[in-house]
């Protein structure tokens, strides 16, 4: 299944959000040191409600660690300077995901040397950036869409009726 890469994040409630989204889906969530906040945040702990025990969590402690960890893995590094939108992009199963810090994103450096598997989300051009969490659930639901949002719910049922 997928997994979603967090370099260096900064706000708690993003994460919290994010780990939510991932325990909805079944996608792995990687963090990768420094985090801007203690795992035990209870600002992290409050937006990811009751899910953590679903979550799939890795902690990584740099950037290089994470990138040893996944080599050979297919990576698409989301950012504002990415070369394709995500959503021209098909998506292997086991896709990583990878999104930088709420202040500065991803090192030019790293999408310098990945250029093709860099993705971004259009907006207007006036703008920074989307909230992180929002950008997630954006790119991880277009893969899913891809898989026909395989192993989730599809239907829900009313329950006074």
């Amino acid at each position: 299944m997928y997994s979603i890469v967090l370099v260096e994040p900064e706000i708690p409630q993003n994460t919290g959000n994010i780990s939510r989204t991932c325990a909805c889906t079944g996608a792995s969530l990687h963090l990768v040191k420094p985090l801007g906040f203690t795992i035990d945040d209870s600002k992290l702990k409050r937006a990811g409600l009751d899910y953590w025990s679903e979550l799939d969590l890795h902690i990584h402690e740099s950037l290089a660690d994470f990138l040893e960890y996944a080599k050979g893995k297919p990576l698409y590094f989301a950012s504002t300077k990415a070369a394709h939108t995500y959503s021209e992009i098909e998506y292997p199963e086991d896709a990583f995901f990878v999104f930088g810090k709420e202040t500065k994103g991803l090192p030019e450096t790293l999408l310098h040397d990945n250029y093709e598997n860099s993705i971004r989300i259009p907006m207007r051009t006036s703008l920074r950036s989307l909230n992180l969490s929002n950008s997630v659930a954006i790119v991880l639901y277009e893969a899913l869409r891809q898989r026909d949002f395989f192993d989730l719910q599809l239907e829900g049922q009313l329950t006074q009726f």
